[in-house]
């Protein structure tokens, strides 16, 4: 059984930033493995320490920094990864549309039994990657899943999914199956030195439209970023410091002065 996990280097901007054109300045930005994909490589690495899983690799879109990030995964125990990029994707917008439509290709040459991601991203918010993967690929999926075992043999995978109001799904999706995991489904293992030093000497396979077999009209995004800027504040907020009795005379003045108390 083949896992292929989806992982995203993510961008976290300072307190402090500056905006150059329609992004944050670089300067600005630490990268990071998206907390969301971190718990599903942790799921695949468990598969495979639990003889269900003979292969777990890595799969994301990002130019040749984003390795650093990979290796990360790499160290925490999955067998080799790819990273897809082109100079087509520079300094675009990959829409969830984009994203779809490379890793189909990619799954075309791995042929996964079960694809594992993160339910969101914490850079764009976005949720829609792994569902709509799902869709063009033709696969049984899940989302938002907080637990799930596989029974390799039937086949199947029994989901434990967390809906709204606190209410749980308990539901079983047909190998082979797309599922989006959700912080909490696990407890992310530290790299070790050793694990670190063996992802040096594993393979990450860069591949670019060409090899694929897609074209830059096939990754264009239907989204564009045309502005970026930093929203003004309308008024300064006031925060009421002293004790109870202060707080509470300085509460009441300010309530007069908006007119919302006689």
């Amino acid at each position: 059984m083949k896992v292929l996990v989806t992982v995203k280097e993510v961008a976290e901007a300072d307190d402090d930033f500056a905006i150059e054109g329609t992004d944050i300045a670089e300067s600005d930005l630490e990268y990071d493995l998206n907390e969301w994909d971190d718990y599903a490589v942790e799921a695949a690495v468990q598969l495979a320490e639990a003889g269900i899983a003979d292969e777990v690799v890595t799969v994301t879109v990002g130019p040749e920094r984003a390795e650093e990030t990979i290796r990360m995964a790499l160290a925490k125990g999955a067998d080799r990864a790819v990273r897809v990029w082109d100079d087509a994707l520079e300094g675009g917008f990959a829409d969830v549309a984009s994203k779809v439509a490379l890793f189909e290709a990619v799954v075309d040459e791995e042929e996964p039994d079960l694809i594992l991601g993160g339910v969101q991203a914490a850079d764009t918010g976005f949720g829609a990657t792994g569902v709509a993967l799902a869709e063009r690929i033709g696969f049984e999926h899940a989302a938002v899943v907080n637990h799930f075992d596989v029974d390799a043999d039937a086949g199947v995978a029994h989901v434990h999914r967390e809906l709204e109001g606190g209410v749980e799904e308990l539901t079983d999706v047909d190998l082979p199956a797309v599922l989006t995991v959700q912080t909490g489904l696990n407890e992310p293992r530290y790299a070790s030195l050793r694990g670190i030093r063996q992802a040096q000497r594993k393979e990450i396979a860069a591949k670019d439209l060409s090899d694929l077999g897609l074209t830059a009209d096939d990754v264009e995004s239907a989204l564009t970023i045309t502005e970026m800027y930093e929203p003004e504040s309308e008024s300064d907020a006031e925060i009421i410091e002293g004790d109870a009795g202060e707080s509470a005379g300085r509460l009441a003045e300010v309530l007069r002065e908006k007119g919302v108390s006689a």
